[in-house]
């Protein structure tokens, strides 16, 4: 054996691990990019789904500071840097974006409602109240509103020129389970004004005009059904 290869062979075999939260900083920065995605859907999605990146970021950097102090013992420093910089990035970029988007979208002359506020609450059931006043006053005025919502595609029989649809609040997709078990105010019973129709597709749809409800009793049986005559869609 060489000298060198002896040398060689007294040096001890160095080895470090890849710090753990680098690697799952980097992979909650990449999830980050879901944000750009529901910053179109609505502001609450973004802002329910902001706690992604802020712990992608803050994951990040804490494996920086493990990695910078025993540099000997972790390795994985550009794994790191890569999730605290998508995460960062795609926080910025999603609510900014959201932002925007909610505060651009609703045509002048339209209120903006949704599906969550016609949901009523616990006091209102008790007391049957089964449409919450904010709502009763958009009904009673004749205000238009503006409500974001799919397609419910068990109830059109075609795909193009669409003038008459139930609008709901969530395409199944993602979170809000079986559309056979939507509720009243999981739904509007959608019908355009004349001379206005659209084509279906399975994203989201923004739709304005003055919102009504055909009288019932849910707990009878006889379940409200809203309806909205539109004059104002896009998808």
């Amino acid at each position: 054996m060489s000298e060198i290869d002896a040398s060689l062979a007294d040096e001890p075999l160095e080895y470090r691990s890849v710090h753990t939260f680098a690697v799952l900083g980097l992979l909650l920065g990449v999830l980050s990019a879901a944000l750009l995605f529901m910053a179109r859907v609505s502001f609450e999605s973004t802002v329910l789904m902001a706690p992604i990146p802020v712990a992608g970021l803050i994951v990040s950097l804490i494996a920086l500071r493990g990695i910078n102090a025993a540099p000997d013992l972790y390795a994985g420093k550009p794994l790191a840097q890569a999730g605290a910089a998508l995460s960062a990035l795609f926080l910025v970029l999603g609510v900014g974006y959201a932002s925007v988007v909610y505060a651009t979208e609703v045509p002048d002359g339209y209120e903006r409602t949704s599906f969550i506020a016609m949901k009523p609450t616990e006091s209102d059931v008790v007391n049957r109240d089964f449409i919450p006043k904010e709502v009763q006053e958009y009904i009673k005025s004749g205000e238009p509103v503006f409500i974001k919502g799919y397609i419910r595609p068990d109830s059109i029989k075609f795909k193009q020129n669409l003038n008459n649809f139930l609008l709901v609040r969530d395409n199944q997709q993602c979170c809000f389970g079986d559309l056979s078990k939507v509720q009243y105010f999981d739904q509007i019973q959608v019908k355009l004004g004349t001379g206005l129709s659209t084509d279906y597709h399975s994203g989201l749809f923004r739709v304005g005009g003055v919102l009504k409800v055909a009288p019932g009793d849910p707990r009878a049986g006889t379940p409200l059904t809203y309806e909205l005559v539109a004059d104002y869609i896009k998808p």
